[in-house]
């Protein structure tokens, strides 16, 4: 599964899961470009590592994927575009009646309307190279829901039905677009949440990740940011040239039920 030369733009791609995914890309042979709102020197530390590491161009662009045009002059930045993975995200938990309206607007806008304009900047750049793919992480949540995450909820299933559109305007070129929906993924963020969970249920460790955090995932097993990596380096592969407009799980069985 080679993308050997190719220039992959990961966002949010300083920890977790869109770094998993950048290192997955530059194991692969892509040219990685990480982003994050952040410009740490830490964060240019990173991208040099990945090149080090792989043999690889590894660079750190700053971009608010909050704001549109920022997520456009990401692309512009990076000097080349032939893999577009979105997955920079943020969640906000409340009832839809108390639901902080300044929460849902920067849910909306970075887990979905960024993907719209990296999306519109990017094909413009994939079609003169001839070629491109296009992976949006969604969520399980992007094709079922929970109380209490209609943001995100919403933000989601409109990044599975974007995917889909994508797909079929570019059905007949090089490119194709697809949604990857994970469940719980065991990330540095999930991973600090498990302390705090185990004092309030009183529970240890294996209670807590099996009957609470993942009491909706069938496989009582948390998804790696290497499976997720790989999953996505599948769908930018040869092997993928026909795979385009689905959604692909990761999610242990959760939306088997």
């Amino acid at each position: 599964m080679t993308v050997q030369g190719k220039t992959a733009i990961i966002t949010g791609s300083n920890s977790g899961i869109g770094l998993g995914i950048a290192r997955a890309m530059a194991k692969a042979g892509a040219n990685v470009v990480l982003n994050s709102f952040s410009d740490r020197d830490e964060d240019h530390a990173l991208a040099a590592s990945i090149a080090e590491e792989f043999g690889v161009t590894a660079q750190y662009v700053k971009a608010d994927m909050s704001k549109g045009d920022e997520c456009r002059a990401l692309i512009g930045k990076a000097g080349g575009c032939d893999i577009l993975v979105n997955n920079a995200g943020i969640q906000h938990v409340a009832p839809i009646d108390q639901f902080p309206v300044d929460k849902w607007d920067a849910i909306i806008a970075i887990n979905m309307n960024s993907v719209f304009h990296t999306m519109a900047a990017a094909l413009p750049v994939m079609r003169e190279r001839g070629w491109g793919r296009i992976v949006n992480i969604a969520s399980a949540h992007g094709l079922t829901a929970s109380p209490y995450k209609a943001a995100y909820i919403a933000a989601k299933h409109g990044v599975v039905g974007m995917s889909k559109t994508v797909a079929l305007e570019t059905a007949e070129e090089p490119i194709t677009c697809n949604a990857v929906c994970p469940g719980y993924v065991l990330t540095p963020l999930v991973e600090s949440q498990i302390p705090d969970t185990m004092k309030e249920y009183n529970m240890s460790r294996e209670e807590v990740i099996k009957n609470v955090m993942l009491k909706r995932q069938p496989s009582k097993e948390f998804a790696t940011v290497e499976q997720m990596g790989g999953t996505v380096a599948f769908l930018c592969s040869e092997a993928a040239a026909q795979i385009t407009g689905t959604t692909i799980s990761v999610d242990g069985g959760w939306t088997a039920l």
